[in-house]
Formats: C-alpha cells, structure tokens, sequence
C-alpha cells in the first residue's frame, strides 16, 4: 500500500477525509446539536430560488376565500360554528382555508424538496459527511417546513383580520396552533418522502392531499356527509386542523382542543422517530 493511500484509508477511519465520519454510539450518533445549519442553507436557497413559489403558496387560499367565502357565500345561509352558533360562510370556511395553508407550505418542503436533496442533490450524504447527524438534518428540515407553513398561514391571519373573520380574542391562539399544524404535517411528509424513490412515487402524496382538503370540513359541514363517512373524515389529520383552528377564531373552546392538540403531538413524535431512523439507514448503516 502506498503512502497516499495509507493516509486516505486512515482519513476515511477519522472521519475527517474523503469518506463518511465515524460514529459512536448513544444520542451523539444521532444528534450534534446543529440543526441550525441546516435551516440557515435552506433558507439562503429559498431566498436565491424558491421566493416565487411561495409567493404562489401565500395567494392561492385568498382565492379560495374571495371566491366562495365571499362571491358563493352571500347565497349560503344557516351555517354554524362548532358551538352550534351561527356565523357566515365565509367565516366558516377562513379557518378551513388557514389550517390548509399551514398543511400546503409544510408539506411541499418536506416532500418535494426533501425528494430532490435526498435523490438527485445528494445533499444528506454531505451533510453527514461532517459532524451532522441524521436527527440533525431531520430536524432542520422540518423547521424549514414548519417556517414554511407558518409564514403562509401567518399571512392568510392577517387577511382573515382584514375581513373581520376573526370573531373572538382567542383568535390569536391560531398561530401557534396553526405552527402545530405545519409541524405536524411536515414530520409525517419528511418520514413517507424518505421512503419514496421514484417521481411516479410523489404523485401518491397528492392523491392523497386532494381528497383530504375536499372533504375535512373545509367547505361543508361534517354532518352532511353519512355517518361512515364522518368517522373516515375524522380519522384524517386535517380535519383534526380544520376543527382546531375553527374552534379558536369563532371562540368554540371546549375539551375537544386538547385531542386535536394530542393528534398533532403524536404526529410529530411518529414523523421524528421514523426519519431520523431512515435516514440513518439509508446514509449511515
């Protein structure tokens, strides 16, 4: 063996080489504590490439809004909160319409960016290339997602303030429950992108993402639909949103918050566990 090669073996046995870092064992596997890099690359990507899409992202639910709430809404009548108070249509669906902007923004950059750095940029393989562990990466991802979210659902708030659809104080509880949200669904999308291989794979999340936003109570209420039907719907991760965030700007509190609240903190535990676990599966072992 040559002397060169020597050194590159021995680099790649550090970890401070060519190859991957060695690992020992317990959470520092896992876990360096730095997910902030990961955000702070996002974000200048997001800054150089992605600000046009977002902005799409932000306009789209006050479309939405602007054409059924307000044109088709002045038809609709005897709608109600979830207190059985009534309420206009437009007020009805607004909080639908934020919880799904929460959903949206969380979703696609946890799947279809996460997709694209994971199988054509390569970029986890040099993340963890360096101190970085795969919680890292997960985590960082997922704050992107959830900032995503969040700035898309903060936004349609203050529109939602403009048209005075806003119809209790609690109303500002919508923000960190729409956080929640974004957080939620942007755990369980990074943990099923990891998953997926192929392009053909990705057309499964919108397959599902559609009939979700149709018929989580976002336009109608749930008891139009027959009983098997609103035992499926409840079962759904957005209408779980839907109900949560309509609960606080109407000011419908009741016990019923704390399970919505307990559905998306499982949602989170679940997503974190899985991700972390593929990819160091996929990157590590």
């Amino acid at each position: 063996m040559s002397s060169t090669t020597a050194r590159v073996a021995a680099a790649r046995s550090r970890g401070d080489g060519t190859g991957p870092r060695r690992r020992g064992g317990g959470v520092r596997a896992l876990y360096a504590g730095n997910a902030r890099s990961v955000v702070v690359r996002g974000l200048v990507a997001t800054r150089s490439t992605n600000w046009i899409v977002v902005l799409t992202g932000v306009v789209e639910p006050v479309f939405y809004l602007l054409s059924l709430g307000v044109g088709l809404g002045g038809y609709v009548t005897g709608v109600t909160d979830p207190a059985g108070n009534p309420i206009s249509y437009a007020a009805f669906i607004a909080p639908a319409l934020l919880a799904v902007s929460a959903m949206n923004g969380a979703v696609y950059d946890s799947t279809w960016n996460v997709f694209f750095k994971m199988h054509f940029g390569k970029l986890y393989q040099g993340m963890l290339a360096t101190s970085l562990g795969p919680l890292d990466i997960a985590l960082g991802e997922i704050l992107l997602a959830l900032l995503r979210g969040g700035v898309y659902g903060t936004i349609f708030l203050v529109v939602m303030t403009a048209l005075g659809l806003n119809l209790s104080w609690t109303a500002v509880l919508a923000l960190p429950a729409l956080l929640l949200i974004a957080f939620g669904f942007a755990s369980i999308g990074m943990a099923i992108t990891s998953y997926l291989k192929t392009f053909q794979h990705m057309d499964w999340i919108q397959f599902v993402m559609l009939p979700m936003f149709l018929l989580s109570a976002t336009f109608y209420p749930l008891t139009v639909y027959p009983e098997p039907i609103q035992w499926f719907i409840q079962a759904m991760p957005l209408w779980h949103g839907v109900e949560l965030i309509r609960s606080l700007t109407t000011g419908a509190i009741g016990p019923m918050l704390l399970v919505h609240v307990a559905y998306y903190a499982v949602m989170v535990a679940i997503g974190m566990v899985f991700t972390t676990r593929r990819l160091r599966a996929l990157f590590l072992d």
